[in-house]
């Protein structure tokens, strides 16, 4: 989700050269704008649900002048209030000055992330830099910083709790952070750079979905489909079908429909043409390209760091997190190197012999090593993808998914049909307590399609808080890229496809039962946001959670138990690569964030030299190259931060052992105790006693080695 938060600038945009006092006035009948804007309407939907139904694009660029006018008018009434400042007038008055505008944005980003258009990016980029000065305006205003400053400063003499004094304490830090403490000419300076990056960083994520929408292997030749199974074969077609190329099969970079073609064809050349078209996106020296791109926002982001006083971004980045400085990430992640490397390097060695067994005369590269991993797993446990994937029917995992929610939180989920939704692929869920009691509602949009950002995530239109002693429920999404149906058969997933459904579920269940008064201390640092998320992923494979839910799709019949135990043989089959790849795209990104000069920065020269430094084995890239390195370059959300997954690792799998030591993964009382000491917590407790509460003692590195087979 993109924070935006708005201003002044866009008055100007909304009424030419008039005053500030007259816009004012004139908005508070707003009525030829605001009268057929469903965006500025009370939404009299179920749920507060948007009315997704009455949106279009046309609508956005008002509402946010509307709202801008509006939140700037709030803003205006706290600095203008006669009473002295205190949490009452000035932070909770804060946390309710942006209402219309965060119920516009949430709606505006989550349709440029999921169901966007070449229109609606061209709103995007118009925004962008107006949207950016609002923010300033803002978090630069001296007046606004000063009354903050003083209630943080006489703190003590108010009677806050522990959620009140950490929400105070962010307000605080998060203006000193924006440049409250700056001067005039500096404060000039910010602003010119916020701008500049609100504008690359949009161009980024857009460059990589036109180079992923623009790929396609297309294949003419049925010999050439040697080696796929039929499901994929039958994908293959279905794309190719909608591309108007009746007859032949398309693949593309998308992973749903790469990742089985790397796996399974035994075409090498085509293996090695889709891959390599997936590791150039954003390298091909066209209008698309990212490289410059790149280079910039890793200069002006060094530069706003300057500007605020930290030597590096990652100083910057790094200091709400629980990490707290680069060393401390760094000497974690050089901890999994070295031995996630050598573990590596000898499944590459036995991928070589088995080549070299069966006859083919190659050196092993990037693009065999999905083809000869999967011809390992088969030796070397009797068990292949294929074998899953009749199992991992979508509806009966997502059963799954609800099932564990279930038994670990009483939660129920109830489907709710024909209410307006985005897109026609998303379905809706109520979501209650186990004495009924309404909690939330989660859309879920499962299919890959050209207006969908790649990859997989969650978000939410609506925060979970407290409005005069009231809860206010959450509106969550969670948006996957898995398989389609196809032919006859139902959407089936791979092993892959069904943990990502399980972790992005987790952070679906983290907003869902939020219990925090303020929608700002709902916002975890990103190496603790992690944990929920991961964490849930590992009941997927659990015996008892498979029986569960994994049924063959066509005769019902449950997961052999035969298969479980092949499954949890090779548990830790391939982790020196996975490990790897996601290793080198974190140090990557902490080398770019680390950087005291970026002046003239070749991007592939640097990215070249950060992989030769490693030792980095050439058969495998980093799971993110830097030219479609969204999580880093499309926001500044992980920027730095990309670690965050393996640092929260240490913390889940270290939370699963409290299950374990129980003898029951659905332990109720340690179910109870993570929901109540984390779960419902949000921000508002520091996460290091968060996970004390929870744990009784600090997360141990030493169940993360286990589970990859790296001790």
């Amino acid at each position: 989700m993109k924070s935006t938060t708005l201003c002044m600038s866009l008055v100007l945009v909304l009424c030419g050269t008039i005053g500030f006092a007259q816009v004012k006035k004139q908005v508070k009948k707003p009525v030829s704008v605001a009268v057929g804007n469903p965006l500025l309407q009370e939404w009299k939907t179920p749920y507060g649900l948007p009315p997704f139904d009455k949106i279009k694009n046309e609508h956005f660029i008002p509402a946010f002048k509307i709202a801008m006018v509006e939140q700037m008018k709030n803003i205006d009434a706290i600095v203008g209030n006669p009473q002295k400042p205190n949490f009452k007038n000035t932070i909770e008055a804060m946390e309710k000055s942006g209402a219309l505008m965060t119920k516009i944005s949430l709606v505006f980003y989550n349709q440029l992330s999921a169901n966007t258009s070449d229109e609606l990016q061209k709103v995007a980029e118009e925004l962008a830099p107006i949207l950016s000065k609002h923010g300033d305006d803002i978090s630069l205003n001296p007046k606004l910083f000063l009354r903050i400053k003083t209630v943080y400063e006489n703190r003590t003499a108010e009677k806050l709790n522990g959620e009140q004094l950490r929400l105070l304490e962010k307000y605080y830090k998060d203006f000193v952070r924006g440049g409250a403490n700056l001067n005039e000419k500096e404060q000039t300076r910010l602003r010119e750079i916020n701008s500049q990056l609100s504008l690359l960083t949009l161009k980024f994520s857009n460059n990589v979905m036109a180079e992923t929408n623009g790929y396609q292997l297309v294949i003419d030749n049925k010999e050439d489909l040697a080696g796929l199974p039929e499901s994929i074969i039958q994908m293959g077609a279905d794309d190719a079908k909608s591309a108007k190329m009746d007859g032949k099969w398309v693949f593309t970079t998308k992973k749903p429909s790469m990742l089985p073609f790397l796996t399974y064809a035994k075409n090498r050349s085509l293996r090695e043409k889709i891959y390599n078209a997936y590791l150039n996106r954003g390298n091909n020296n066209n209008e698309f390209d990212n490289k410059k791109v790149i280079a910039e926002i890793v200069k002006l982001r060094l530069e706003r760091s300057n500007l605020l006083g930290y030597k590096t971004y990652a100083d910057y980045g790094l200091e709400t997190t629980m990490a707290k400085n680069a060393d401390n990430v760094m000497n974690l992640l050089n901890k999994l190197w070295t031995p996630a490397l050598k573990v590596a390097q000898q499944e590459q060695d036995e991928m070589q012999k088995l080549a070299e067994k069966e006859g083919d005369n190659i050196k092993i590269e990037s693009w065999d090593w999905w083809y000869y991993a999967e011809k390992v797993r088969k030796a070397k446990y009797d068990l292949d993808e294929e074998q899953l994937r009749p199992y991992f029917q979508l509806e009966n995992v997502k059963k799954g998914v609800f099932a564990v929610a279930g038994k670990l939180y009483g939660l129920k989920f109830i489907e709710k049909k024909g209410i307006p939704l985005y897109h026609p692929d998303a379905v809706l869920y109520e979501v209650r307590e186990a004495n009924n009691a309404l909690l939330g509602v989660i859309m879920l949009d499962y299919y890959p399609r050209a207006s969908k950002q790649n990859g997989a995530w969650c978000t939410g239109y609506r925060t979970a808080h407290y409005e005069n002693g009231k809860r206010i429920i959450p509106i969550v999404s969670i948006n996957l890229n898995s398989n389609k149906p196809t032919g006859n058969d139902p959407a089936l997933l791979s092993l892959d496809d069904v943990e990502t459904f399980f972790h992005e579920f987790g952070h679906g269940i983290h907003a869902l039962v939020s219990n925090c008064q303020y929608e700002g201390s709902t916002s975890c640092p990103s190496d603790f946001v992690e944990l929920p998320s991961q964490l849930n992923e590992l009941w997927a494979q659990q015996p008892e959670v498979l029986k569960m839910y994994a049924k063959h799709y066509k005769t019902g019949a449950l997961i052999p138990a035969e298969l479980i135990k092949k499954l949890e043989a090779s548990s830790k089959f391939n982790q020196g690569f996975a490990t790897v790849e996601y290793l080198a795209a974190a140090i990557l990104d902490m080398k770019y964030h680390m950087l005291t000069n970026a002046d003239n920065l070749n991007v592939n020269e640097f990215e070249k030299k950060v992989l030769t430094d490693l030792n980095l084995i050439s058969s495998i890239a980093p799971r993110y190259r830097s030219t479609y390195y969204l999580h880093i370059f499309s926001s500044s959300e992980y920027a730095a931060g990309y670690y965050s997954y393996i640092w929260s690792e240490v913390l889940d799998t270290d939370a699963f052992e409290a299950f374990l030591e129980k003898g029951n993964i659905f332990d109720p009382a340690t179910a109870k105790s993570y929901r109540q000491n984390i779960l419902e917590k949000g921000n508002s407790v520091d996460p290091q006693v968060m996970y004390r509460n929870f744990r009784g003692r600090d997360a141990s590195i030493e169940p993360l080695l286990k589970k990859r087979g790296l001790n």
